[in-house]
């Protein structure tokens, strides 16, 4: 990122929060409109599992060209390869479709992600959700919220009642070690779920709908929006070592679950999975 300008030149979070909500519901109305034509045009990246469809790629240029038409001096950065620099200090990350499987197959569990952030950290974060209906929204400082709701995660303490969500590498011996950490896990918590965007998952944390998420390998637009929900909705959110959450490792959880599920996580062997 270029370095930021001083703080009393930045934008409020509200005013960067309402520009997200708007770009992201514009979006979300365009996959929802070409999810009858989504297998048409599917290619693949990483491997053969980790698909990209023109829906991807749609909805990624509608979303980089109306930041930039309402904010054309921020940063934004795309999973479809947008890399545009900026002089603001303000760098918007985006997942244009987050859960592109589930997408193709019509399946609830993709969104739309988009942050804010500056040297400081996210700013603001959304995670539209169309087939669920549910908008999750965050302001550094002021809480989370779905459809204007207010949020706040499980209060579980218990490991061994924690429902815990998941991910999987596209990659084949990938996802067999990460099978190996989950037969090591499973039998010391209620369940895991699986339910295929980060950026949900954590936004199910910040709901209680599951009361923990960990997954290694993601990029800054899996994780933005969603980290910066989990935490304003009072989850603790880090790493395997309790840092800050990279594409190493991403783990959230109540704070009376983080340290328990994080042990048993490095037990596992999850960090090398």
């Amino acid at each position: 990122m270029a370095t930021p300008p001083p703080a009393a030149t930045l934008p409020d979070g509200p005013a960067l929060l309402a520009l997200a909500v708007d770009v992201a519901a514009e979006a979300a109305a365009l996959l929802v409109d070409g999810l009858t034509r989504a297998r048409e045009s599917v290619d693949t990246k990483s491997s053969g599992t980790d698909m990209v469809t023109e829906m991807d790629r749609a909805a990624e240029q509608l979303i980089v060209d109306r930041l930039r038409r309402a904010r054309p001096d921020d940063a934004v950065i795309g999973e479809e390869g947008t890399d545009v620099a900026g002089t603001s200090g303000i760098e918007w990350v985006i997942d244009p479709i987050d859960g592109t499987t589930n997408y193709l197959y019509a399946l609830p569990g993709f969104a739309v992600s988009i942050a804010a952030r500056s040297a400081t950290g996210t700013l603001v974060g959304v995670v539209h959700d169309p087939l669920r209906r549910d908008v999750f929204t965050a302001c550094a400082g002021a809480g989370a919220r779905r459809n204007d709701e207010p949020l706040h995660a499980s209060d579980e303490k218990r490991l061994a009642h924690a429902l815990v969500a998941t991910g999987f590498s596209y990659e084949a011996e990938r996802r067999l070690r990460q099978a190996e950490v989950l037969r090591q896990v499973i039998p010391l918590i209620r369940d895991i779920r699986r339910m295929g965007a980060a950026s949900v998952d954590l936004c199910s944390v910040a709901c209680g709908r599951v009361d923990a998420y960990y997954e290694k390998g993601l990029q800054p637009w899996d994780h933005a929006a969603g980290a910066l929900i989990a935490r304003e909705a009072g989850a603790q959110i880090g790493d395997l070592d309790g840092d800050t959450i990279s594409g190493d490792f991403c783990l959230a959880a109540p704070p009376a679950l983080f340290e328990p599920l994080r042990q048993l996580l490095r037990t596992a062997g999850a960090g090398q999975a």
